[in-house]
């Protein structure tokens, strides 16, 4: 149950409701980012954009909001993530709601989606095969915001989507349904699941085949943040230390029975990992290329088996 005995609010008036934020939170956070928190919140609860909230900072609100912002306040201090108080992440000019079911799409993965989009074209409606649309695949899809954004940017493909979770594809279809899109979701495991359709006794072949897989190794719990493995689930970041390319390889096997000739292969990858995975694509026919995120990091590698995209 919330605690509704300990509000420290001085006033309901929006200035002291944000001091309060910033007293309890910056030493956590950081001034900035808790000023941000402030903003998403304000916008959530009330549909304040950041003009209206600068310019009514004197302005009081009800006691029915001010208890969400006491309730807001005491998760934050409990480290849940202001994407789950919230209920929603904007990825790509999508609305994806999240959950515990499902890991919180980042702005690194937003920017991999961005690049496809961008450096891609043959993957662009245009590009038709029998069937009348341009086939995408995007496995271990969690909320789904990779396929959802896809579908947006290039409305007449044909986007799959795989994942082991039941609860994740549930929320999935859900936010298909909310962003008015059509994906066809499968449930299954990427590590023993490969395509059975064929055509003209060959195997269905994919133009664009993308993967935000489990890649954390285990050693690397202790460097992460609680709001991390506190909330998201454990099924979507880690993977086995001896074995941390476990889903790249079984993805790379995927794209080579199933990668059309000219068709790209993107991954999310672990900056630490990034040469191996590399090579792994290598050794199974790719040519692989490595991206540096906004922060710097190596975070994403596109492959194709013709080499035309870097």
């Amino acid at each position: 149950m919330k605690n509704t005995s300990n509000i420290r609010f001085r006033s309901n008036r929006v200035r002291d409701i944000l001091a309060l934020f910033h007293d309890e939170l910056d030493a956590l956070y950081g001034a900035a980012e808790v000023s941000v928190f402030g903003e998403m919140l304000f916008e959530a609860f009330l549909g304040w954009d950041k003009v209206r909230l600068l310019t009514s900072k004197e302005q009081t609100i009800n006691q029915s909001d001010l208890l969400r912002f006491h309730w807001a306040l005491e998760d934050l201090n409990h480290h849940r993530p202001i994407q789950h108080i919230i209920g929603h992440v904007d990825f790509c000019g999508c609305r994806i709601n999240v959950s515990p079911d499902v890991l919180i799409p980042r702005p690194e993965t937003e920017e991999m989606v961005k690049y496809i989009v961008g450096a891609y074209p043959s993957v662009r409606p245009q590009a038709k095969d029998v069937r009348g649309g341009t086939p995408l695949l995007d496995l271990c899809t969690g909320s789904g915001c990779i396929s959802i954004a896809l579908k947006k940017a290039f409305p007449s493909a044909e986007v799959t989507a795989v994942d082991v979770s039941p609860a994740a594809l549930e929320m999935a279809q859900q936010n298909a349904k909310n962003n008015g899109v059509e994906v066809h979701w499968v449930e299954g495991d990427v590590l023993r699941w490969n395509p059975s359709g064929v055509h003209g006794g060959t195997p269905l072949r994919y133009d664009l085949v993308v993967s935000n897989p489990p890649y954390v190794m285990e050693k690397e719990r202790a460097q992460m943040q609680r709001n991390v493995l506190d909330y998201d689930p454990a099924l979507a970041l880690f993977v086995p230390d001896d074995d941390p390319l476990r889903f790249y390889k079984a993805i790379a096997d995927i794209a080579k029975e199933h990668l059309s000739d000219n068709g790209l292969l993107v991954v999310e990858i672990n900056e630490a990992l990034a040469e191996e995975t590399a090579m792994l694509f290598r050794d199974r026919g790719l040519s692989p290329v490595i991206h540096d995120d906004f922060r710097g990091r190596h975070r994403w590698i596109s492959a194709t088996f013709q080499n035309n995209i870097q």
